[in-house]
């Protein structure tokens, strides 16, 4: 049986580690949770006021996948109640930089894609969509 190594990475190859990395930084919740870590090391609570929108499950979620990955680095400190912190790795600081930047295009470009997506929204798409149809029925 042969099989072929990958000698550099290529994100377009499907066995590419990098999709995973990708897959990790790229989701929903994760840009914010770093975003709001890069201000200060903080409990689980005071995350979850500060990324509105969020649920304990998906924040539960996102810094397991992040301490998991070797982003955040999770302390917990031996009193009663225990007392839980959360704060960006050497590693996780390296994304802020990245963020930062996708969040200033965000802002910048925020009346565009709003034009953008009234403009679609307002196209009668039914013509499309039946041509597709009658394609696939074709087949």
């Amino acid at each position: 049986m042969e099989t072929t190594q990958q000698t550099s990475p290529d994100i377009f190859q499907a066995n590419c580690l990098s999709r995973q990395v990708l897959r990790l930084i790229a989701d929903q919740w994760t840009p914010l949770v770093i975003y709001a870590l890069e201000e200060d090391t903080m409990r689980f609570g005071q995350l979850l006021k500060r990324i509105d929108g969020i649920s304990k499950k998906m924040l539960t979620q996102t810094l397991r996948a992040l301490e998991r990955n070797g982003l955040v680095q999770r302390v917990v400190y031996p009193v009663v109640p225990p007392v839980v912190e959360y704060s960006l790795t050497p590693l996780g600081q390296t994304l802020v930089e990245p963020i930062h930047v996708l969040t200033d295009w965000a802002y910048a470009h925020l009346p565009e894609v709003a034009h953008a997506q009234t403009t679609y929204d307002q196209h009668d798409h039914t013509q499309i969509q039946e041509e597709t149809a009658f394609l696939v029925q074709q087949r």
